[in-house]
């Protein structure tokens, strides 16, 4: 996981560029560079840092290094090669045979790092050769030879990127939002699936597309899962850093340990967080890494160590959404503990399975094409939501997040599948999921165990806290005027005003970044709630217990 800043024109001073530039030097602890554009050369980290950037002719290129492929200092960016520059937050899967077949057209590469690659693909295909990458990334081009900027980012939006522009209309890009803020008027997501070229988006891929749907046998269909998923679990493995593995003992994250367990010859080493008074997963995620033979670490956090926490935490996501804030405490308190007491570099996930396969919700679809619009409407936000949550919980302690479940394949595989046969007719959400790792993989408690909402499952009262907390710092009056207060993503509960308040503080005016609140369809039966659990929803039954 690294992190990339790209100015264009005279839109900040380098001192300016520096500042905004360091907030998230956590994303990449090992390396920075900066680069003049114009000229293709290193900014000295003592050069004089007062004066204009006007001198920077067409704009200064930053990278903040965590080095996980190509472990050298030749694999440090932005790499620069025939008056071109790129920076790049990415991997790109497969890799090594894009590589014999450029070499095989003259180029050389002087490193081991993926991104390497990216000026010869750039040089031979064009904007063409984004939808060829199998890869998570965010990048930035400066192709000296045109003299212009190319910015793109995947399918999915595992990678962040944002942009902004000055009042002048020159545009910035960065990882994150935060190193934006100083420079621009206003800083949004971009859209994933898309790349920037001479002031505007063109989509190179939709992963909601489908041309004609899979009606196939069912069991091909799950062996196809199985197939498809292993093969994307598979391919993450592939580090010079060590790996590690987030086990929330729900079924999307035991998958993808077990799955990598058998892949490795060594034992793998699984992490679990969980409240001190009800961690309901802890029992589950223990029972897995016993089942699979992993070398397994529990975590264990307070209502005292959520509080102190919690701006923090809304301050590295940059988001208000209440789901999103909830479950992020586990996530980012999991991923500080393996931070400061491991030398892991790089953990897998088990996100987007719920985007795919459905929600405890989502059985609540009214028919197959509502069911696969929902779907669609989750995979397009995804990067505003669990992805953003991932990669900010995962990036803001210094270590990379790869998530098999969002493997392009994969996903296009999954989202083809008719509607009608994913829908849990089944009497058990994820059924194709589930029934394609039938066998060895899982104990059956497991496999089949109902869903429970990771913020729930760290223990139910770790959201009862955060709402307690909340209720504690507004009278009903001062509720009523400071949600008054906004008209776009209105506060709903105390909760979520006490988060948008903190999302203000560091992010004022910038609301917009989100498109809304997570929730369930509300248009839908049984969907109508007033808050994000899906313990509120009649259906919820056995689940997180």
């Amino acid at each position: 996981m690294c992190t990339l800043m790209t100015t264009t024109g005279s839109l900040t001073t380098l001192t300016e560029f520096r500042e905004a530039f360091a907030l998230t030097k956590y994303r990449g602890p090992d390396d920075t560079r900066l680069i003049d554009t114009a000229e293709h050369k290193v900014i000295a980290a003592q050069e004089e840092t007062s004066g204009s950037c006007n001198t920077f002719r067409r704009g200064i290129m930053g990278f903040h290094r965590l080095a996980i492929m190509g472990l050298t200092p030749e694999g440090m960016q932005p790499f620069i090669r025939n008056s071109c520059s790129v920076v790049c937050n990415g991997e790109l899967y497969g890799f090594e045979i894009m590589k014999k077949e450029l070499e095989s057209k003259g180029y050389t590469f002087c490193s081991g790092s993926d991104c390497e690659l990216l000026l010869p693909l750039w040089f031979e295909y064009g904007a063409e050769m984004f939808d060829m990458l199998d890869a998570e990334f965010a990048c930035v081009i400066y192709d000296g030879r045109t003299d212009e900027f190319i910015a793109a980012r995947d399918p999915i939006g595992i990678r962040p990127l944002y942009y902004g522009y000055d009042g002048e209309g020159c545009i910035a890009f960065a990882s994150e939002p935060k190193s934006l803020l100083a420079i621009c008027e206003k800083v949004m997501p971009f859209p994933p699936g898309c790349y920037w070229r001479n002031g505007g988006f063109t989509r190179y891929r939709d992963m909601t597309l489908v041309k004609e749907h899979e009606t196939g046998d069912l069991d091909e269909i799950c062996r196809n899962i199985r197939t498809k998923l292993t093969e994307g679990v598979r391919k993450r493995l592939v580090a010079d850093a060590n790996v590690g593995f987030l086990l929330s003992g729900g079924l999307d994250s035991s998958l993808v340990c077990s799955i990598a367990a058998r892949e490795s010859d060594q034992p793998i080493k699984t992490f679990a967080i969980g409240m001190d008074i009800d961690a309901i997963d802890l029992k589950y995620a223990r029972t897995v890494a016993d089942y699979i033979g992993s070398d397994h670490t529990e975590v264990i956090m307070t209502k005292q160590d959520v509080l102190d926490a919690l701006e923090y935490v809304i301050y590295l996501l940059g988001t208000f959404d209440i789901t999103t804030i909830r479950a992020s405490m586990g996530m980012y308190l999991v991923c500080k503990a393996i931070h400061e007491n491991t030398d892991i570099r790089v953990l897998l996930t088990g996100e987007i399975s719920d985007e795919l396969f459905g929600y405890k919700y989502t059985d609540f679809a009214p028919d197959a094409a509502e069911f696969q619009e929902e779907a669609c409407k989750r995979i397009r936000e995804l990067h505003m939501y669990d992805v953003l949550r991932a990669d900010r919980c995962i990036s803001g302690n210094s270590i990379e997040g790869r998530v098999p479940f969002g493997d392009l394949d994969f996903v296009d595989y999954v989202m083809s599948i008719d509607p009608e046969i994913k829908m849990n007719k089944y009497g058990k959400g994820k059924y194709l999921l589930r029934k394609a790792f039938e066998g060895d993989y899982l104990p059956d408690e497991i496999l089949w165990r109902e869903k429970a909402a990771f913020s729930d499952a760290v223990g139910h009262s770790m959201v009862d806290d955060l709402k307690e907390f909340a209720e504690s710092q507004y009278t009903d009056e001062e509720f009523r005027s400071g949600c008054s207060k906004y008209s776009y993503a209105r506060p709903f509960t105390k909760e979520s005003l006490l988060y948008r308040e903190i999302f203000e503080k560091y992010y004022p005016g910038q609301a917009e970044m989100i498109i809304d609140f997570w929730m369930p369809n509300k248009k839908w039966d049984g969907c109508d709630v007033d808050d994000p659990s899906a313990r509120v929803l009649s259906n919820y039954g056995d689940s997180g217990r």
